[in-house]
């Protein structure tokens, strides 16, 4: 079983930055997948960012060019660098391995 645990959301204003972070309970360079997600009020969850144990990286169209997605196998954390937000970036961040193991989210404010 596989233990994630997100840190890092909150309020931040326009054109703001944040950084998330996802602890693991196990290394995650056995994880062959690890996603950021994401739920804005009365959305489905949709897939913002993800990684694999090689390094590949994905983002969703709305994000490209301000997210940035890394990963730290010393620290077995996964961090989602934010930049540039917006007010459509609010919602709750969820990370996830392979879509099995789901941490309990954090939430993302983008608001004056």
């Amino acid at each position: 079983q596989v233990q994630l645990v997100e840190s890092g959301g909150g309020l931040v204003q326009p054109g703001g930055s944040l950084r998330l972070s996802c602890a693991a309970s196990v290394s995650i360079a056995s994880l062959f997948h690890m996603a950021w997600y994401r739920q804005a009020p009365g959305k489905q969850r949709e897939v913002v960012a993800a990684i694999t144990s090689g390094g590949s990286t994905n983002y969703a169209d709305s994000v490209k060019g301000r997210f940035t997605i890394s990963g730290d196998n010393a620290k077995n954390t996964v961090y989602l660098q934010m930049n540039s937000l917006k007010p459509e970036d609010t919602g709750v961040y969820y990370c996830s391995s392979s879509g099995r193991w789901w941490g309990q989210g954090t939430q993302v404010t983008v608001s004056s």
